[in-house]
């Protein structure tokens, strides 16, 4: 069953989802109020569910409002792009790609990949996603963003995996610390040292916890955070060392810390684009794919 949506009906859904007002909804669309509530019955109507409750004080989006919010803001947000692209005579150099990316690709591999991407489509305009694992994968499924960069642990029904490289689990730990002499570091090394690592419910640390224990391996972890950027500043401060994905570490030469392989076993996470089987992204978004494999790939 297809579904006949107007843009403005769908800017009326997201301003008042957004003000938790008609009144100042209609008063941003230069509509009078009956205007805009017709347009939210109309695509109440053609949803086939409520997408606001109102109250005395307030409107709320219901559940299925709240579902709809991410994908109406991007199609708006991907609507308004390729209006601005038309402006230009050059297809290629216009649009907007949105983009769901663990943090730490998104802050040492991806602006690279990016930088480049620019050189040839100066007027693409990036929206990128910054977000834990679990949460990207979520925001790839719910269709808020045209893919993900990410890691998966198992195969999920909705997702599609492409594998761009492998990232392995490493040591960190400041330069005048025991295990910085060796070149190469075995995991039962670590045992008589305070460990950092992010929280129990880190896609990282489940990846990690799982290949440790099926190696009977127990370590001593004594610092617990939530993030990877942390648990760098802990080991900086001498508080401890930490294990992490390569990705996660400084590049090239840092004042105080280093990194070591470890092995015994050899642990990595794979980095890949996530996309929704069947969906079809844009054209602006197929050709950055295209670099990022290429760049990740052979770079």
């Amino acid at each position: 069953m297809s579904i006949n949506c107007e843009i403005l009906d769908l800017r009326a859904f997201l301003l008042v989802s957004e003000t938790r007002s008609f009144h100042r909804a209609a008063e941003t669309l230069h509509l009078s109020q009956p205007a805009l509530s017709r347009r939210i019955q109309k695509l109440e109507q053609n949803v086939g569910a409520p997408l606001l409750e109102r109250t005395t004080r307030s409107v709320v989006p219901t559940a299925v409002g709240q579902d709809l919010l991410p994908l109406v803001r991007r199609m708006l947000e991907e609507f308004d792009g390729s209006l601005f692209s038309l402006r230009g005579s050059d297809e290629h150099r216009g649009g907007q790609v949105t983009i769901a990316c663990l943090p730490t690709a998104a802050f040492y591999f991806l602006p690279s990949v990016i930088a480049r991407f620019h050189e040839d489509h100066p007027r693409v305009r990036f929206r990128i996603l910054d977000l834990p694992a679990t949460e990207g994968l979520q925001a790839v499924e719910r269709g808020e963003v045209e893919f993900g960069i990410n890691f998966m642990g198992s195969s999920h029904p909705e997702l599609a995996f492409d594998a761009l490289l492998e990232d392995p689990f490493v040591l960190a730990c400041r330069r005048d610390h025991p295990l910085a002499r060796k070149r190469r570091i075995h995991w039962s090394d670590l045992a008589p040292y305070p460990l950092i690592t992010v929280h129990r419910t880190s896609g990282n640390r489940t990846l990690l916890d799982g290949a440790l224990a099926r190696e009977n391996l127990r370590l001593n972890w004594f610092y617990e955070v939530t993030h990877l950027s942390t648990s760098l500043g802990l080991v900086e401060a001498g508080v401890g060392i930490s294990v992490l994905p390569r990705m996660a570490t400084p590049q090239g030469e840092h004042p105080s810390l280093v990194t070591r392989p470890l092995s015994h076993p050899d642990i990595s996470r794979t980095i890949g684009v996530v996309r929704r089987r069947g969906a079809q992204l844009s054209p602006v978004a197929e050709r950055f794919l295209d670099l990022l494999r290429h760049e990740w790939r052979d770079g």
